[in-house]
């Protein structure tokens, strides 16, 4: 596998879940290192507040209510659109330490119901040791299980 990053994006309705894949690849995982979201309707015209979180338990928190005692959170971002004050804010918490072995659960809500929301993460993938996989995937099961 090369240690080039890569992207995983889409188009998430608001209030609904994805599911990203990372099927198995031995002897790697990956670092969340940007999460970032971006409004599907009405660009150069609306006001719009959006936010994501992404966790590697089963199941996801809402992202209007991130808890950071949560360890399976491993990325929040809100984006706040207003054209005519301030343009586009971002701002993104990401725990770029965490080992990513297993599928990650993200959930997107927008402020306008029914509005879908664009996202983009970028993962950089890490070269691991048999031992080190072994416990980077005992950490995200407990993750996961709890």
């Amino acid at each position: 596998m090369p240690t080039e990053e890569f992207v995983m994006r889409g188009q998430t309705a608001s209030g609904e879940q994805e599911v990203l894949n990372f099927g198995s690849k031995h002897g790697y995982a990956f670092r969340l290192i940007e999460f970032q979201l971006y409004p599907s309707t009405g660009i150069g015209t609306a006001q719009d507040e959006m936010c994501g979180i992404i966790n590697a338990g089963k199941t996801t928190a809402a992202p209007t209510d991130p808890n950071f005692n949560d360890e399976g959170v491993i990325g929040t971002v809100i984006t706040k659109l207003n054209n005519a004050a301030y343009g586009l804010e971002q701002h993104a918490v990401i725990n770029d330490t965490f080992l990513i072995t297993q599928n990650l659960i993200l959930m997107v809500v927008n402020a306008n119901a029914g509005t879908p929301v664009n996202w983009q993460c970028r993962f950089k993938p890490v070269k691991l040791s048999d031992t080190e996989m072994a416990n980077a995937n005992l950490r995200q099961f407990h993750v996961f299980d709890e």
